[in-house]
């Protein structure tokens, strides 16, 4: 069941998911043979960003063998590694999926999602449309170069934990711990919710 990821904190912020929505997605579960839980984090800084991360949403709901089962609150972030005000800022959220397929899958699919949105690679820390990175993908530790699960950095950015968080309370990051802990021990300077913002579930 969808529930436990769908719902948030009492925080005001996390919209509750319609409990239509959540019987629709759980429905379409039956198209999935064992599949697995993987986090996937979204960010984009240039163009109508909600609009750009909601496409994103989408998009991955659109993919044969993905489920998207939470999508969480968004948040406005200074970017990172880069001077300040030298690039407009981030919207982030985090979305929970189920898939059946494997890790090089679904990063092949992450970058076709990007790349629809015109995603350039012309620098680190550059500013972009769009970024969708897998955080986690069950409970999988791989040092693989082109996917390192876990994402090797998610656990010191809190434009990472605390959409995550949001979304998944109980949320523990594979070799690293707990999400809530993991959020406490950083700092949330630069990293606000946009209570004014909502992503939505796909239908």
């Amino acid at each position: 069941m969808s529930a436990p990821f769908a719902k948030g904190p009492s925080d005001p912020t996390v919209q509750p998911v319609p409990a239509s929505v959540i019987e629709q997605v759980d429905a379409a579960d039956t198209t999935l043979s064992n599949p697995k839980r993987a986090v996937i984090a979204l960010g984009a800084n240039l163009g109508n960003r909600l609009e750009t991360l909601q496409g994103a949403i989408d998009a991955l709901e659109d993919t044969p063998g993905v489920r998207v089962k939470g999508v969480s609150p968004v948040y406005e972030t200074e970017p990172w590694g880069v001077a300040p005000d030298s690039q407009p800022s981030y919207f982030n959220a985090v979305v929970i999926v189920k898939t059946t397929l494997p890790p090089d899958s679904l990063l092949e699919r992450a970058h076709a999602v990007e790349e629809a949105f015109h995603r350039v690679r012309d620098e680190r820390w550059g500013p972009r449309t769009l970024d969708v990175d897998i955080v986690a993908y069950a409970e999988v530790v791989s040092d693989d170069p082109r996917l390192t699960l876990p994402h090797p950095r998610a656990h010191e950015r809190a434009f990472v934990l605390a959409p995550w968080l949001d979304v998944d309370p109980e949320a523990a990051l594979p070799g690293q711990g707990s999400v809530a802990d993991l959020l406490g021990a950083v700092t949330r300077n630069g990293v606000a919710p946009r209570a004014d913002l909502e992503l939505r579930l796909p239908e």
